[in-house]
């Protein structure tokens, strides 16, 4: 896997944790505050939660990634797909900065499937369990997303396996990981920080300024 590819799936989640805290933080807050009769702690349970979220993420992106293996294998299509990846991570910048909510249209197909699949978690509540836990995070995962779908569509351009898109979309949560973890168990000081418009905006021109700087540049000279 190139190294660039691993830099970008982690910043995706590290800068989109800005929006992560909005769509699960509540859910996940209220994880780390459920413990069962054997007295087990917020944190395993917050911890295999949150696990069950990135399981969810890497097989969905191994969906994803048999549908962009085969295209990625047309020569013809590699420099309009390396783009279009360079296209996606702009957008996503644009929706985690918050400027513009194009990929939000992306949730409205992702609700369809949602709608059949969230009663379930009703028999997960409380999660007071590591197996509970655990299940209630992979469900979690299918939560329509713009920013996991935006992440999704940029592993299926970019990813030349099914497995290298599972790996991308598993270090995608990753780097959600921190902002989950600490945001569910601290002050709600810090929560308020990372959603302050001023925080998401700069993770969002970072991602936008990213994705322009992996444009192929160069391969577009030599077709010019």
């Amino acid at each position: 896997m190139e190294p660039t590819l691993v830099v970008s799936a982690l910043l995706f989640g590290l800068a989109g944790s800005t929006h992560c805290i909005g769509m699960c933080g509540g859910i996940a807050g209220s994880v780390a505050m459920s413990s069962s009769a054997a007295g087990q702690k917020g944190l395993p349970l917050l911890v295999a939660f949150n696990t069950g979220r990135i399981i969810s993420y890497a097989i969905a992106g191994f969906i994803v990634g048999q549908l962009g293996s085969t295209l990625f294998n047309n020569p013809d299509l590699t420099l309009i797909l390396r783009s279009f990846a360079a296209l996606i991570m702009v957008i996503m910048g644009l929706y985690i900065a918050g400027w513009w909510r194009g990929a939000a249209y992306l949730e409205r197909i992702g609700g369809v499937f949602w709608r059949r699949i969230q009663p379930a978690s009703r028999y997960l509540l409380p999660a007071d369990t590591l197996p509970k836990s655990l299940a209630l995070g992979g469900l979690w995962g299918w939560l329509p997303c713009g920013l996991v779908y935006t992440t999704l569509l940029w592993t299926g351009s970019v990813g030349s396996t099914p497995a290298t898109s599972a790996a991308l979309m598993a270090l995608f949560g990753l780097g959600t990981l921190p902002a989950m973890l600490t945001t569910a168990l601290l002050a709600r000081q810090l929560r308020q920080l990372l959603q302050h418009k001023g925080t998401r905006r700069t993770a969002g021109a970072i991602v936008i300024l990213f994705g322009i700087a992996t444009l192929p540049w160069p391969l577009w000279l030599q077709h010019a």
